[in-house]
């Protein structure tokens, strides 16, 4: 079933209507699913880059953040937490595979939900195991994220270009990463390549992870030696 074409600032409009009443995983499913957003009024907000997928900031409140991610084929996350906030992602443009992962363990966790966060990070003992991978493409599956399933990859499939819609509820500021070769985690600060429709990263200030990842990322720590 298509969706139907809303501009972005009637999205933007509807996510503010939502805070009235508690923010649930499933109400907005049930939007996105039916919803996708003009082509022409997410162009201020769409930058690709033949190095890195970028995050390019829409909206933010005290409850909402949205975003515009873009991405060249070739490119992918990190494995990453979401703090165990709810979040949903849309496909406008483009397909991604979403790989979802599970905690199993690790040598750190007295780290766990620290000061409202999922984890602090700092494990050199990991143990997350990969489960299933969900295709995400436009008028197909809106993938989600809650405290239960918060660990994911996600990785462009085909070649051609994806612009992904993202909220989060609340905003995030941080992720844990994981480094499965290495065994280990740690928290990454995440940035954006625009905000509100301008430019923000100096060409000099870019960083590009080993994932061809997200713009403005300060580098990830120097791995451990191997023993």
């Amino acid at each position: 079933m298509s969706r139907k074409s809303v501009s972005l600032s009637h999205l933007v409009d509807t996510l503010r209507a939502f805070e009235s009443e508690p923010i649930t995983r499933e109400r907005l499913l049930s939007y996105f699913r039916e919803t996708a957003v003009d082509r022409s009024s997410l162009a201020p907000y769409v930058h690709f880059r033949p190095d890195m997928y970028t995050r390019n900031l829409i909206y933010r409140d005290g409850l909402v953040e949205l975003m515009a991610v873009c991405w060249q084929p070739g490119q992918r996350t990190v494995i990453h937490t979401h703090n165990g906030q709810l979040g949903w992602m849309s496909v406008e443009q483009g397909a991604l595979a979403v790989v979802n992962y599970k905690w199993l363990g690790c040598n750190a966790a007295d780290n766990q939900n620290v000061s409202g966060m999922d984890c602090l990070a700092g494990a050199t003992e990991l143990d997350i195991d990969r489960r299933e991978v969900q295709e995400c493409y436009p008028d197909g599956p809106v993938n989600t994220v809650d405290k239960v399933q918060t660990i994911h990859q996600v990785v462009v499939q085909g070649k051609e270009p994806v612009i992904s819609l993202h909220v989060y509820s609340q905003p995030i500021e941080s992720c844990v990463a994981f480094d499965l070769e290495q065994r280990r985690c740690y928290r990454r600060q995440l940035s954006f390549y625009s905000k509100y429709g301008q430019v923000v990263v100096q060409e000099g200030d870019l960083v590009v992870s080993e994932q061809g990842g997200a713009a403005s990322h300060p580098p990830d720590p120097p791995r451990a030696p191997r023993e």
